[in-house]
């Protein structure tokens, strides 16, 4: 298993590793990533913004198994938001998240001072890394966020 950047040809294969895992959870609803209208094209997205990249979690055949991205969380300078990480159920439980999360906290560290994620309260295991990974509890989403389906959010000061 090896982390890349991602490819053009990685755009539909993690689009439905996203909508697949939203669709397992219910989740497949306005505010929520299912929706977000980048979700079609990755590559292109993370391109076009100034320190942000999206990564792929791969297998020995070069199949994508998840991923995360990083990128600047609305107009605040100095904070990014961890996005749409998520791998396919089959990789759930060989500590991925965790490598994936890695590879993203130490890009953000480079360029930003904080990393803000959202999430939901049910998603016990995400929630559980977060904190294990030094993420703090926040009592609400911070001004700008896009996804008001959420519940839970987390702000991580790098260092």
């Amino acid at each position: 298993m090896r982390i890349r950047e991602i490819k053009e040809k990685d755009n539909q294969t993690i689009e439905k590793i996203i909508k697949r895992s939203l669709e397992s959870l219910n989740l497949n609803i306005p505010g929520t990533a299912y929706f977000d209208p980048q979700l079609s094209n990755l590559t292109q997205f993370y391109k076009e913004q100034s320190n942000a990249k999206y990564w792929v979690a791969v297998n020995e055949k070069d199949e994508v198994l998840g991923g995360v991205g990083i990128a600047p969380f609305g107009q605040k300078t100095g904070i990014c938001e961890l996005q749409k990480l998520y791998i396919t159920s089959e990789a759930q439980g060989m500590g991925l998240s965790k490598e994936l999360m890695k590879v993203a906290l130490d890009f953000a560290k480079e360029h930003y001072t904080h990393c803000y994620l959202e999430t939901l309260k049910k998603l016990q295991v995400a929630n559980l890394l977060y904190i294990k990974l030094g993420f703090q509890q926040l009592e609400k989403a911070l001004d700008g966020s896009e996804h008001s389906a959420m519940d839970a959010w987390y702000i991580k000061e790098l260092s």
